[in-house]
């Protein structure tokens, strides 16, 4: 990898970091209570395609509890780890699939705002680019 190459992969782990932080952030108050999490999976369900609201009935609700502290433990955990460029490639790819997870319940995996929602391809797809390539980055505690 060249030397330019690896530092935009840093400058986009560094932007990935910050943005899981601060979702992660966003999120405290599920460690407390599960009813801001219960709450979108219900109006997800009711808005969302049938996939979706399958899935929300056949596995978050009933694991609501679990997942409420959970998501916002991994996206500080994934954040933290981008952002120190510790374990950058494991780091995202679960994030990859945390976000699959959020986009099939939203119902925005499904649709044609997930091309044009800010939250869906760039993530995922600078997700991706460190998932493969992320290995060895400059600035990185573990390389």
């Amino acid at each position: 990898m060249g030397k330019s190459s690896a530092w935009g992969l840093v400058g986009l782990r560094l932007a990935l970091g910050v943005f899981f932080l601060f979702m992660g952030i966003g999120k405290l108050g599920w460690f407390t209570s599960s009813a801001p999490l219960r709450q979108s999976l219900t109006a997800w369900a009711e808005a969302g395609p049938a996939i979706s609201r399958t899935y929300i009935e056949t596995v978050c609700l009933p694991g609501v509890e679990v997942f409420a502290r959970v998501v916002p433990a991994a996206e500080l955990a994934t954040g933290l780890a981008l952002l120190l460029g510790a374990y950058t490639q494991l780091a995202a790819g679960l994030a990859m699939l945390m976000l699959v997870n959020f986009h099939v319940a939203m119902g925005l995996i499904f649709t044609y705002g997930y091309l044009t929602n800010g939250y869906a391809l760039p993530v995922m797809g600078g997700l991706f680019a460190l998932a493969m390539g992320g290995r060895q980055l400059p600035m990185s505690v573990k390389k």
